[in-house]
């Protein structure tokens, strides 16, 4: 069966009306290459071009948004198989670091592999599908606490967060939730969403102020997940925004513009870019 193509992100984006600090890092983007095997169980197939090609828009993308650090997230696309993901890190060096993918049934060498490999987490997805599930990431905290490793989750608020709040207190390893947990903003924020706010306030979990633009992300949301605790939250572009699902094409330099617009405050955004990722990601 033939799959459809991702598109490619736009090469001009909007230019970032302000700066921002000194080493700010983009904590979530991922890296593709054709010269990587992709998944067999994967919904569509990436934008064309090696690894190299796409380290080059990725430098590109960084120097345009002022950002000097990086966290590379293992895509789905390909599996667990997380060799693009290593290579990508190894190639831009200090400052940048990756989230893996590993199965329920990883074993201590596999997570060894993946901090030798300059890695400093493992992603559960539960709103694609993936190959890790909650029990498993449970069963293995304490090894991926004993390697410096956490879970980094893509769940949704308003489905998941009420049910799994009290297992993220007890988690020997800290919880980051992709895309202020994607929650169904139309619907208002509920439970879910306080849930999550709670969590952050209690320093049991952390969020990315990332992807808006998949779930109608409103500058009442990113506001509120700051207000909880500014310190426990991070900022990332999502680039180059795979798996759409009909979504349109976001421009990253607009998204981190009405970023910046939300968020005012320079000492927000000092902890946001720079202080928790160097916090978290140790880079």
């Amino acid at each position: 069966m033939t799959l459809p193509r991702a598109a490619a992100p736009t090469t001009t984006p909007q230019a970032p009306l302000s700066a921002l600090p000194t080493g700010a890092c983009d904590a979530h983007v991922h890296l593709i290459g054709d010269d990587f095997p992709l998944w067999e169980n994967r919904v569509e197939d990436p934008p064309t071009g090696t690894l190299d090609h796409w380290l080059a828009r990725y430098r590109a993308h960084l120097a345009h948004l002022g950002c000097a650090r990086g966290v590379i997230v293992h895509s789905i696309l390909y599996g667990q198989d997380n060799s693009v993901t290593m290579e990508a890190v190894r190639q831009m060096g200090a400052g940048f670091t990756g989230i893996g993918l590993v199965p329920d049934t990883a074993t201590e060498a596999d997570l060894d592999r993946l901090v030798d490999a300059g890695l400093r987490g493992v992603r559960l997805n539960y709103v694609h599908g993936g190959v890790l599930s909650w029990d498993g990431a449970k069963r293995l905290a304490p090894a991926l606490a004993e390697r410096g490793l956490h879970i980094e989750m893509l769940a949704h608020s308003h489905l998941h967060l009420e049910a799994l709040a009290d297992d993220v207190r007890q988690m020997p390893v800290e919880i980051v939730f992709d895309h202020c947990a994607w929650p169904d903003v139309a619907s208002g924020l509920g439970a879910g969403h306080a849930a999550l706010c709670t969590l952050l306030a209690e320093e049991k979990a952390w969020v990315k102020l990332s992807a808006p633009y998949r779930y109608s992300g409103t500058p009442a949301l990113i506001q509120s997940l700051v207000s909880a605790n500014p310190a426990r939250c991070l900022w990332g572009s999502d680039w180059p925004h795979l798996m759409l699902g009909g979504v349109a094409m976001p421009d990253t330099g607009k998204l981190l513009n009405d970023f910046l617009a939300t968020i005012p405050d320079p000492a927000h955004r000092q902890a946001i870019f720079v202080d928790n990722p160097t916090r978290l990601y140790r880079i």
